[in-house]
């Protein structure tokens, strides 16, 4: 609402008249939806993407060794441990020698490099799908067929992930974001044995442990 005064050419004291003012919001609507138009045209709309991670089975007549026999050669078993550390060795542990325990980090030079290194024939077959992908060479359900076929060789590395109570969720989301990024299509969460927490133990006291270790106790832990 707006007031306008008007004065009479008498001189006498102009009476006040109120005037109705009218917001057309056409334009603004006409406005909005050009851009949601421009939008809607010139945005491309991603795929959500899954991640499928196998869970430990809740089957009371399969055991722990039954879930996790794989071949000693594709194995590595990852230890998220404190301070953003990953410990891991490679096919089964070795409680006499304490440096098969190996320390890494989340960095690109650190847990990606050595997930990438054993999978590297895969990855390099998946970069030429992609870039077979790119070229429009095979559509997007082709690549999702063949990128699932390469990852299911037998030769594909098998990874074990095992969280200790000092690891931080985050530390979890890092290491299953790295096995997306490795493409890692073969790997569990499992609960950390009594022999993994040895493994630990005896790389910090390096292998002082080791000689009063009950080899045959901890052999059946895992």
């Amino acid at each position: 609402m707006a007031e306008v005064q008007q004065k009479d050419s008498g001189g006498k004291k102009g009476k006040q008249k109120k005037m109705n003012i009218r917001v057309d919001f056409t334009p603004m609507v006409d406005m909005n939806m050009l851009l949601i138009t421009f939008f809607m045209l010139c945005t491309s709309l991603s795929k959500p993407q899954t991640m499928e991670i196998s869970m430990p089975s809740n089957d009371k007549k399969i055991t722990e060794e039954d879930q996790t026999k794989v071949a000693e050669s594709r194995a590595i078993t990852l230890i998220l441990g404190e301070d953003d550390k990953v410990y891991y060795y490679v096919g089964l542990p070795d409680y006499n020698d304490y440096t098969s325990l190996k320390v890494t980090t989340y960095d690109a030079d650190g847990l990606r490099a050595l997930l990438l290194d054993r999978n590297r024939d895969i990855v390099a077959k998946i970069k030429e799908l992609k870039k077979k992908k790119l070229n429009k060479e095979i559509t997007d359900e082709q690549y999702d067929e063949q990128a699932i076929e390469i990852k299911g060789v037998k030769t594909a590395p098998v990874v074990m992930i095992k969280a200790t109570d000092d690891a931080t969720y985050k530390n979890l989301v890092d290491a299953l974001d790295e096995m997306q990024i490795c493409s890692i299509s073969k790997y569990a969460i499992v609960d950390i044995t009594e022999g993994d927490e040895f493994l630990l133990d005896n790389l910090e006291q390096k292998g002082k442990l080791t000689e009063n270790i009950d080899r045959d106790q901890i052999k059946k832990t895992n």
